[in-house]
């Protein structure tokens, strides 16, 4: 089947956008990355997802990541549909502050298994799903979220996603449920408690369970 797993590297794809054809391992240069398909422009809640994304923009550049969109339509629909997109952004006079891709023939779309079977066109082909794939400065896959057509991103949680992700790239540590930049992360299982001692200067926190085993560790970093 079609598509990309956790880890694999992400293709390589050359693609017309609205700033012209890219490479994408090149577009990425260092640093992380973050692709986001959209079923169609001129649609609503395509429009409203990346005008949420304009808005927010400096978010995922403050955390160094390269944002790049992707719709089944040309790039002088892109360009014609951005002005939309701003304009319900309120900064209608600005930009858009990243490129969207145009994968008119659906070529993208099949590599990396985004089509949505149950939401077709006009003329009966299948639409592109609300794919989410978040790409490390190694250019390999670290993040996935499909969403059907029908229902719209939430992109604090994409924020919050990639927060969790640079921090775990970098601290042998996981996140817990709902978790926020600033609060308690999780020691992983494989640190000994010696190790995680010496790791942790602020300590490590364990919480007892009926089990007595002592997987649930704690820590501030």
């Amino acid at each position: 089947m079609p598509g990309v797993l956790l880890g694999d590297v992400f293709p390589n794809f050359e693609a017309d956008t609205t700033i012209g054809k890219i490479k994408f391992h090149d577009f990425l240069g260092n640093s992380w990355g973050i692709l986001f398909s959209h079923p169609r422009d001129f649609t609503p809640v395509c429009t409203t997802e990346l005008a949420c994304a304009a808005k927010i923009s400096d978010e995922f550049t403050k955390r160094g990541v390269k944002m790049i969109a992707l719709s089944i339509d040309s790039v002088e629909d892109h360009r014609s549909w951005s002005k939309d997109v701003m304009s319900v952004s309120d900064k209608a006079e600005s930009p858009l502050p990243f490129p969207i891709i145009a994968d008119d023939k659906r070529e993208l779309s099949v590599q990396l298994g985004m089509l949505d079977p149950d939401e077709r066109d006009k003329d009966g082909m299948p639409l592109t799903a609300r794919c989410v794939f978040v790409v490390g400065p190694d250019k390999r896959l670290k993040l996935s979220i499909l969403y059907p057509a029908t229902t719209g991103r939430n992109f604090d949680e994409l924020l919050r996603v990639i927060d969790s992700l640079q921090l775990t790239a970098q601290k042998k540590v996981a996140t817990p449920v709902d978790w926020k930049p600033g609060e308690k992360v999780m020691v992983i299982p494989s640190l000994s408690e010696a190790d995680a001692a010496a790791l942790f200067p602020n300590g490590v926190t364990t919480k007892e369970v009926p089990s007595g085993k002592k997987y649930l560790r704690y820590t501030q970093l």
